[in-house]
């Protein structure tokens, strides 16, 4: 059974968390898109990146200053300032994807320059596992479902796996084929950006948490170790 909790957000920050989601949804696709640049070796598909993430800027700055005008004409307290706290730090991390998007499809204009060598098997999981954990925390944010949103907590140790496999497999073949080097690494670049998808996907669900269920789990596990 879900643990969703129904909310009532204020009117005048639920347009906020639309443009929130909207970033989200242009964060998708445009990871989609670096991706797609990297598999294809396309740059065509690598630029039209760098030209996508200006919407994704555009939103975050509209976003900023709106959530700064709220504080000051508003000065939310408890839930309200939860909400508009998970709005600003969502807003931040979506951001960052696009970024994350751009540095994917510079990676993907490089390795242009070399004979085409296969996308090691455990970069296509990395890959797909985050776009699904960026698209769950997505979802739990659009619900504010707090249930859903631990469900994304819980997988970030898996993204991590991952990586290190991507990392792996990239040593191993280097140690087999030193001339792949300058391939190797760029997999190795791009296995670490996705890491961090999942780890900024981790946050928008400790957002998600933080609204619904009061609990701030920022640095959680490092401040209880």
């Amino acid at each position: 059974m879900s643990s969703r909790t129904p909310l009532s957000t204020p009117r005048r920050l639920e347009p906020l968390r639309q443009q929130v989601l909207r970033m989200g949804g242009l964060a998708e696709r445009i990871l989609e898109k670096a991706l797609q640049s990297l598999w294809e070796r396309s740059p065509r598909l690598a630029r039209e990146v760098a030209k996508d993430d200006l919407p994704i800027d555009r939103l975050d700055v509209e976003i900023d200053q709106a959530v700064l005008e709220f504080l000051a004409l508003r000065a939310p307290v408890a839930q309200d300032l939860r909400q508009v706290i998970a709005i600003k730090t969502a807003a931040t991390d979506l951001e960052r994807v696009g970024d994350i998007a751009r540095n994917i499809a510079q990676s993907s204009i490089r390795l242009c320059e070399f004979e085409r060598k296969p996308v090691p098997r455990s970069l296509d999981a990395l890959a797909g596992g985050s776009r699904r954990v960026l698209a769950r925390a997505l979802r739990a944010f659009a619900d504010y479902d707090s249930e859903l949103a631990r469900q994304v907590i819980a997988t970030d140790d898996e993204i991590d796996e991952d990586e290190g496999r991507v990392f792996r497999a990239s040593v191993a073949a280097i140690k087999q084929d030193p001339g792949c080097c300058e391939q190797a690494v760029e997999f190795i670049l791009v296995g670490r950006n996705l890491e961090r998808v999942g780890d900024h996907a981790t946050n928008i669900a400790e957002d998600v948490i933080l609204v619904v269920d009061s609990l701030n789990l920022k640095h959680a596990g490092k401040l209880e170790s």
